[in-house]
């Protein structure tokens, strides 16, 4: 009877530990905009306080991705986060796996861009939404994203000036035909590989093989835009990242611009030898196909403290 009773536990424990796990970490919602139906993945925070208002972080895919996949990315690393810091994140789907992101001449198959597809009216709307319904905080929006979410996030930094406090690109430069102007300083991130072979750090066209995408700027020409914006008015400083993994091929140079209020601040991190990777997340393909992954530093949470760091100096 006992052996009988042994076995019965072992599966009813078996059964709830596969029910547990099969819980979704994160809630599934839809909103209309432009006349067309758009979703997005949300993760709140456990244990979360509905009456105090609480950042958000909007995680932007690349091309052919979607939200789910850039929680995998990033090895649902912003929703732990979540859960620490009580803050709010959220991962939209572009129209046909990618967004409209300001580049011009593209191929065919890339909707958004060619059927000029309003991401920004949408991504308005979603922080609308989440201020509204959610309690976000409306003065606590920020952006990142992965090569084309990249891309969309700098257009977004740009011409959403007034809701997006800061961003954080990684592997993501400002479309070269994007022709707006930001009304508001955005603190700035930019974190890129210098042997990315698909967006180019010195700029130029994006490809993947022979296809041509589309150009952005230069790495160098992104971060200029942003200081000058942001007026920033003081030498940078260049620090190196402790290279604790040497197996990853690749090391870290931080190069911050200091604003008069520090609140506004231009931070480049150069990933040396890095590929089109998110530091820390998934090698999602080769090495010969994307190039290395950098394991010095850990993308999500670098990300987090710079958008923390830019609110705290904000009211210091």
């Amino acid at each position: 009877m006992t052996k009988y009773l042994l076995i019965l536990l072992f599966y009813v424990l078996s059964t709830h530990s596969m029910m547990c796990a099969d819980i979704p970490d994160y809630e599934s919602h839809t909103i209309i905009h432009d006349g067309l139906k758009r979703t997005y993945l949300v993760h709140f925070p456990k244990n979360m306080d509905k009456k105090s208002r609480r950042p958000l972080i909007i995680a932007l895919h690349g091309g052919l991705g979607n939200g789910k996949r850039m929680m995998e990315l990033t090895s649902y690393k912003f929703n732990e986060l979540s859960d620490k810091e009580n803050f709010i994140v959220v991962y939209p789907d572009g129209i046909g796996k990618n967004w409209n992101d300001g580049r011009k001449n593209m191929p065919g198959r890339y909707k958004a861009h060619n059927r000029n597809i309003d991401d920004v009216g949408f991504i308005s709307t979603l922080i609308d939404t989440m201020v509204n319904y959610y309690n976000v905080d409306s003065t606590r929006v920020f952006v990142t994203g992965m090569s084309n979410g990249a891309i969309m996030s700098q257009r977004l930094a740009i011409e959403l000036s007034d809701k997006i406090a800061a961003a954080a690109p990684v592997c993501g430069n400002i479309p070269e035909d994007l022709e707006s102007t930001p009304k508001n300083a955005v603190a700035m991130m930019i974190i890129n590989g210098t042997k990315d072979p698909l967006v180019p750090y010195d700029g130029g066209y994006v490809h993947f093989g022979k296809k041509k995408l589309g150009k952005v700027c230069s790495t160098d020409e992104s971060i200029k835009f942003w200081v000058k914006h942001n007026q920033v008015k003081t030498d940078p400083v260049t620090t190196k990242i402790e290279n604790i993994n040497i197996s990853d091929s690749c090391n870290i140079e931080k190069t911050t611009y200091f604003t008069p209020c520090n609140c506004k601040n231009v931070v480049l991190i150069s990933v040396k030898n890095g590929g089109h990777t998110w530091p820390g997340g998934k090698q999602y393909l080769g090495k010969k196909l994307i190039g290395n992954t950098n394991r010095d530093i850990d993308a999500c949470q670098v990300i987090w403290d710079f958008f923390n760091v830019q609110f705290v100096s904000l009211y210091d």
